[in-house]
């Protein structure tokens, strides 16, 4: 402790700075940056690997935002100078007083930055990848950070009053008074935040569902607070209200548990019979036997209606629910009754080569 008093006495130099001070004051300065670098490069990644319920975050490439690094490096220098005026550091009061409430002010500002960037971290917490209920957990987690980024703003606020020298009790009383107006002007918004509880509880559809609502279609992106993002098949974001959403019809294309396919078949009106009778039954056979097909015994081909010069025979089977194995399986099945049509001697109807007779 002595040998630190006499390192920092002797004549000012600079703003009452002692050369000794000058040299300790701008090693603190460094050794509180480097603090910050490394617990945002080290420590912040670790403590996610460790905690965190998704294998997204390995601890070597995520690094947390700046105001992280910040935040640690200014609290780190307040708590030095504090510390070695107890070894026996030897400070210009005056200044370090005055530096160490700007300081202070930092950290508390960089905390609240670094707690509003840190929101977008809580779906690592709570989406767990493999988990059969993964697709509500992302809705919770879109929600999560929603309300997190409100709380956050909103607590701001009021320490950033405090440092103000805003009288808070006043501020608190007066939105007790200004809160009916508020309400009523922001009923809207109100709504929505209903809506979006509305949408988490009953699951209507979860984050990365294919919906059609309002007449909007797309792939449900974001569910906030207010607003749901939808991404259309063309690319393009929609928002829709959270109250739309819920006063709605909701048709969710990703709940199928499997998909129909119905095709048509219009035949020549001299067709006979019997090979139409066993045109049905060879497709339908085919079809059952395809390890695509399921519900076998929701499945059928039948003559269907009479036409203008023309038999209509029409089909109606199942797969899984996959787009592609729904679109392979629809060109196998045309390609199946082109095929039997032929070895039954049956001739499509063609309104063109009719009219050239």
């Amino acid at each position: 402790m002595n040998q630190l008093t006499e390192f920092m006495a002797g004549e000012a130099v600079f703003q009452d700075f002692s050369q000794g001070t000058m040299i300790v004051f701008l090693g603190l300065i460094g050794l509180s940056i480097a603090i910050g670098m490394l617990a945002r490069r080290y420590v912040f990644p670790a403590l996610m690997n460790m905690f965190s319920k998704t294998e997204r975050i390995d601890g070597k490439t995520l690094f947390a935002p700046r105001s992280v690094a910040w935040m640690v490096g200014t609290l780190f220098f307040t708590e030095s100078l504090g510390y070695l005026e107890t070894l026996g550091a030897v400070w210009p009061q005056s200044s370090i007083d005055g530096l160490s409430k700007i300081v202070f002010t930092g950290f508390v500002i960089m905390m609240l930055v670094a707690a509003y960037r840190l929101v977008d971290y809580l779906d690592a917490f709570i989406v767990v990848e493999g988990d059969d209920n993964i697709a509500s957990r992302r809705s919770l987690a879109s929600v999560a950070e929603s309300v997190g980024r409100v709380a956050v703003v909103v607590i701001g606020a009021f320490v950033i009053a405090g440092y103000a020298g805003l009288d808070l009790n006043g501020l608190i009383a007066g939105l007790g008074i200004t809160g009916l107006a508020l309400a009523l002007a922001a009923k809207d918004s109100v709504s929505n935040i209903f809506g979006a509880i509305s949408i988490l509880i009953d699951q209507p559809f979860n984050v990365g569902d294919w919906i059609i609502v309002d007449g909007v279609e797309g792939e449900v992106v974001n569910i906030g607070l207010r607003t749901t993002l939808i991404r259309t098949s063309a690319d393009t974001m929609i928002t829709v209200p959270n109250s739309n959403m819920v006063n709605s019809p909701v048709e969710n294309f990703s709940k199928r548990r499997f998909r129909r396919i119905t095709p048509k078949f219009e035949l020549e009106e001299d067709s006979d019979p019997e090979s139409l009778r066993e045109f049905c039954d060879i497709l339908l056979k085919k079809v059952n036997d395809d390890a695509r097909s399921i519900k076998e015994d929701d499945s059928w081909v039948r003559v269907k209606a009479f036409g203008t010069a023309m038999v209509l025979v029409a089909g109606n089977f199942y797969c899984v629910s996959s787009g592609s194995v729904q679109r392979e399986l629809n060109e196998d099945i045309l390609m199946m009754a082109r095929e039997t049509a032929e070895k039954l001697n049956l001739i499509f109807f063609e309104p063109r080569a009719r009219s050239n007779k």
